[in-house]
């Protein structure tokens, strides 16, 4: 179904349909919780709530929908077997979230952009470049993102279901493109830069892009697919390149796009919740890599959780994170733009930029991976003697453990600020868990509490079984924000997502008394130790504490005898010299016999992706091909 609308209305302005006789009983991620499990929703979810299905569009400044949804709420049944204290049920072994509830929009003709933009609130700057100091402002903002729609649809012939693929570094005009393309009920996949030209062809070879969105610099990446018209994201020296000057087919440019008036009325396609949004390539840590398919009620489910929870208001963030990484994107192009916060974006990370930007922009939260915490804390005396950061308040930290002694070393050198942590997939559209309160960051180990609206199970991964408090298995997550699964991957699919909606993390964890989940580590990535499993993440977290060692990672070694040794890769800090036996013996002292380390090998740095995972295939075929 398509309809007439108008482009000069932008993305301010909605009608809205009642749907009180529209609502189910049973929401659809609650289906596995029988008996006294079952979560209702309260009749406060009957309201009115914004559609496509009525014309003419209307300015309607008195509705609230984020009230709507603060307002909504979901209380369990009157039975005890919910744990309160840590959310666990009895009947099903099912551990549900103590955050807020998380109800979600009934009406399935929703895409994310017109969700996003009828969020109300008091915001005016929504991005700064930090290298230029550019800005755009929230009206701006939709104004572009209605032109760009505008030139998408009818330039360009962009339809809904169209892949459009964009391959660049972080730029302000970045979440421009993406809230455009998925306003049309496109979909949006992303390419990191440093990939290979090789690595980016088979990712369109899968995808099939019709168009891409890209840099000067980049473009040339591209020239093996010529069938895929190019769309450039900044313009070299002032000057707008259209043509095959790049090896490529040029045939716009998005500033050019941002300034063109809109057509006037265009037909605009129904974009259902259940559609497509965004296609995410998994970082292949496990395999080869794979399109993780987001709908649009995947995506608008994460950012109700910030509106149902909002952060603190009157926040600066820093992006230090890349954009076309699932944290840089559903974070900085989606949630925040609904909150109306200020997103100063560093075009790539460099500690010291960062710093700089902190303070020139005074920035109140940044979002760093352990090994940059680490290196604030080697660099304290100098960062503090250059920069002033007074106005930085909270660090959230994710894409891999934080040890507590990290934790303590941080907060000693820099004590007016907060660090918060987080664990989410790119399969679980940033839904997992998080510490959100300083007294929750005290209890030192957990990744948080489940996300609002996020069920987990612990599950046995030999038996099956599903497991309780304090038992340690398999992380197993549902909720509105969970993949459907895999591109053109059933196999795939089915290995990781199991019939009723539960996708297994891989992770092995357990949840504590209180509701905390903590992760041990990867299940695939255990060191075999005789009849003992030894994880990587606790001898590295150990390692980062000796006063000499500014990098490690841990692997498993080959050998005959007892199938697989511990091995650490050690990056030395600066003018030390220490030895491979100076490194064993400090860790033996503080384990068990059987997760000593075997063998140490030092290096310059540390393989990891974009979001601070360690690439242990690399080091694993390093220390393979060197034995």
């Amino acid at each position: 179904m398509t309809l007439a609308v108008s482009a000069a209305v932008g993305f301010r302005r909605f009608a809205i349909t009642h749907f009180s006789h529209m609502v189910s009983t049973t929401p659809r991620s609650r289906r596995i919780a029988p008996l006294g499990c079952q979560k209702l929703p309260l009749t406060s979810l009957s309201r009115s709530i914004f559609s496509f299905g009525s014309l003419p569009w209307l300015a309607l400044p008195h509705l609230n929908p984020r009230k709507l949804y603060s307002d909504a709420s979901t209380v369990r049944s009157s039975s005890s077997l919910i744990d309160p204290k840590n959310g666990f049920c009895s009947a099903n072994s099912t551990f549900y979230s103590k955050r807020k509830a998380l109800p979600l929009a009934p009406n399935s003709s929703l895409d994310v952009t017109s969700f996003i933009s009828s969020q109300p609130h008091r915001g005016t700057t929504a991005f700064i470049d930090a290298a230029t100091g550019k800005r755009i402002s929230f009206s701006d903002l939709w104004r572009a993102v209605d032109r760009v729609a505008d030139c998408l649809y009818h330039d360009m012939g962009i339809r809904r279901g169209d892949v459009v693929l964009i391959l660049s570094p972080n730029s302000i005009s970045i979440p421009v493109v993406y809230l455009s393309v998925m306003s049309l009920g496109a979909v949006v996949t992303t390419v990191n830069p440093l990939n290979t030209a090789h690595e980016i062809s088979r990712q369109i070879a899968d995808s099939n892009p019709k168009l891409a969105f890209t840099t000067p610099d980049l473009a040339p990446k591209l020239a093996a697919s010529a069938d895929i018209s190019v769309v450039l994201t900044e313009d070299e020296d002032g000057q707008e390149r259209v043509g095959s000057t790049l090896g490529v087919r040029v045939v716009g440019s998005v500033s050019e796009m941002m300034e063109k008036e809109p057509s006037g009325r265009r037909v605009r396609d129904r974009v259902d919740q259940d559609e497509t949004a965004m296609l995410l390539y998994s970082s292949g840590t496990t395999g080869r890599s794979k399109g993780v398919i987001s709908s649009h009620g995947n995506l608008i489910a994460h950012v109700a959780r910030f509106i149902v929870e909002p952060l603190e208001p009157n926040q600066t963030f820093l992006c230090t994170v890349p954009m076309f990484h699932t944290y840089g994107l559903l974070n900085y192009a989606l949630a925040t733009v609904a909150l109306g916060s200020t997103v100063v974006i560093l075009r790539k990370f460099d500690l010291h930029e960062m710093m700089a930007a902190v303070e020139k922009y005074r920035a109140t939260s940044l979002v760093l991976v352990p090994p940059i915490l680490v290196a604030m804390i080697n660099g304290s005396d100098l960062i503090k003697a250059k920069y002033d950061l007074t106005s930085l308040k909270t660090i959230r930290s994710g894409g891999a453990p934080l040890s507590k002694e990290v934790t303590e070393r941080f907060l000693e050198k820099y004590p007016t600020v907060d660090i918060f942590q987080g664990y989410a997939l790119t399969e679980s559209n940033s839904s997992g868990a998080s510490t959100d309160s300083v007294e929750e960051s005290r209890n030192y180990g957990t990744v948080g509490l489940l996300s609002s609206g996020v069920e987990a199970r612990i599950v046995d991964p030999d038996t099956g079984r599903a497991m309780g408090v304090k038992e340690t298995g398999e992380l197993w997550l549902k909720g509105p924000a969970i993949t459907k699964g895999y591109f053109r991957n059933e196999e795939a699919t089915k290995e990781t997502i199991n019939p009723d909606g539960w996708l297994k993390t891989g992770d092995l964890c357990y949840v504590d008394n209180e509701g905390f989940l903590f992760i041990l580590d990867r299940l695939k990535e255990l060191i075999k130790y005789k009849a003992y499993q030894v994880p990587p993440a606790e001898l590295e977290a150990l390692l980062l504490t000796h006063p000499e060692i500014a990098d490690a990672a841990v692997i498993p070694f080959p050998d005959e005898e007892v199938g697989q040794i511990p091995m650490a890769y050690v990056v030395r800090k600066t003018g030390s010299f220490l030895s491979e036996n100076s490194v064993m013996e400090f860790v033996t002292k503080q384990v068990a016999p059987y997760k000593k380390l075997r063998k140490v090998a030092f290096v310059s740095s540390i393989p990891k992706n974009p979001s601070g995972k360690i690439l242990r295939k690399d080091l694993i075929k390093l220390a393979t091909s060197n034995s």
